[in-house]
């Protein structure tokens, strides 16, 4: 199992490696690829303060009218800012996602993100996963944490919490799930995010067992802008 679970993060951190631990890479005039003629998503206002990969899944719970309810996601997140202007950057969810969903079943997502977590590798940035809105109190929202890794570690304004502005269904088909336009309402990190090219993340269509709680493993690009750190 540790040697697998080693296998897995070496690939990884070769994938995604970086000439160092300092972001030196110039993203200031990066720009996000839309489908052609889309009209769903609105071009960000400010410039690019990241563009990462997250690695992770998608949580569901079957409803009582036999389809499953999207819960939380929780994913790893890495800086693939230096990538950018890389021949690879068109097909790096892929080849991540490829990866990704073909570990071991003995292998598994929390597992495989919690040993992430503990490498404190240059290119991991932080973690995604959802929180209580801090405006209202209830429900919830996502959350981009970026104070425990990577040069903002220790930076406790290194976060954006956001809300949904608007949706596109992926490009790529129905088996990924949506690419996703929101607006921060909380923190520092950024004041747009985008989640897109994505892979993966979506259930099956129906379930039966009322309360069953599934995860569908799922890759995107994430990309931050108007960062104030």
């Amino acid at each position: 199992m540790l040697a697998t679970t080693l296998l897995a993060l070496a690939l990884v951190s070769s994938a995604l490696a970086l000439p160092s631990e300092k972001r030196a890479c110039d993203i200031s005039k990066a720009t996000i690829a839309f489908p052609p003629g889309q009209t769903a998503l609105a071009a960000p206002t400010s410039k690019p303060s990241y563009v990462s990969i997250g690695l992770g899944t998608q949580n569901y719970t079957c409803g009582s009218t036999g389809t499953y309810t999207n819960n939380v996601a929780v994913a790893e997140i890495f800086d693939i800012s230096c990538l950018y202007n890389s021949p690879s950057f068109s097909s790096i969810a892929d080849n991540v996602y490829t990866f990704w969903k073909d570990l071991p079943p003995s292998i598994t997502p929390q597992k495989f993100i919690n040993a992430l977590h503990d490498t404190n590798a240059p290119t991991v940035l932080g973690q995604h996963y959802y929180v209580t809105n801090p405006i209202t109190g209830q429900g919830v929202n996502p959350k981009w944490d970026f104070t425990s890794q990577g040069v903002t570690k220790g930076n406790a304004k290194a976060f954006v919490v956001a809300a949904k502005v608007a949706a596109l269904a992926a490009p790529t088909g129905t088996q990924d799930i949506a690419w996703v336009q929101l607006k921060s309402i909380s923190g520092s990190l950024a004041t747009e995010v985008y989640r897109v090219d994505t892979r993966g993340g979506q259930p099956p269509p129906t379930c039966t067992t009322p309360g069953q709680e599934i995860t569908v493993k799922y890759v995107a690009k994430y990309w931050l802008f108007g960062s104030s750190l």
